[in-house]
């Protein structure tokens, strides 16, 4: 009986795609599950470490660590999130006037579509975004990992109310494919969702985005 080997070289190109596939994969995965970490903690955030009684301060800090920020510091619990046109929300009216008013003209017209904006996360104390951070830290072993997700409170486009978090996934493809006709940019490959305004977008498009946090000259300490 005759066989036919396989020559090593095409074994490892076979390999190699087979590595290739499974990382791509695989950072889909880790991206969209960042995403529902960081809600979560902001949604856990409101929850944790105080009474109804006798709630503390919002910048009340524990062994470095902020307790208990509130929706007054832009906390939005999963599946209680406003749209962009909620701007009785802190979270949205709080959001840089033209970054917003962006956001509500591609809404409007996502809406034809019948696609409806979320806010996930928008303008954040920097209470909370400091607690983001710590409990990021915790999770990922170290700050350096961390600051790949989120960004300090002195640095938080989210603290400026420059930055904004979107959904749902069916929010992402519409805005992916169009919200450069409103200034409206991805400015991380790790992060899908998070968006700011880039007013020359409209003419030259969006800029090229960072891979992540850690490569933006503004997120440097």
């Amino acid at each position: 009986m005759n066989t036919r080997t396989i020559p090593h070289s095409s074994r490892r190109r076979r390999r190699r795609i087979a590595v290739v596939l499974t990382a791509l994969a695989s950072a889909v995965v880790i991206a969209f599950a960042v995403q529902q970490s960081l809600a979560a903690a902001s949604a856990d955030a409101v929850q944790e470490g105080t009474s109804p009684a006798a709630p503390p301060a919002p910048s009340e800090q524990i062994d470095g660590t902020v307790i208990a920020p509130s929706e007054a510091d832009g906390v939005i619990r999963d599946g209680d999130q406003p749209t962009v046109f909620d701007v009785d929300r802190v979270a949205v009216g709080n959001l840089d006037p033209a970054l917003l008013a962006a956001l509500q003209r591609a809404a409007t017209d996502a809406e034809g579509d019948g696609v409806t904006f979320l806010v996930n996360s928008g303008w954040r104390s920097p209470a909370l975004q400091e607690r983001l951070l710590q409990d990021a830290i915790a999770e990922y072993g170290s700050e350096a990992e961390a600051r790949r997700w989120v960004a300090t409170a002195e640095t938080s486009a989210h603290v400026s109310g420059d930055a904004v978090d979107l959904g749902p996934l069916p929010t992402l493809d519409w805005i992916a494919q169009r919200g450069w006709r409103y200034g409206l940019c991805q400015i991380y490959g790790n992060e899908s969702w998070h968006y700011e305004l880039r007013p020359e977008a409209v003419t030259d498009g969006c800029p090229e985005m960072y891979t992540d946090p850690t490569e933006d000259p503004r997120m440097q300490p």
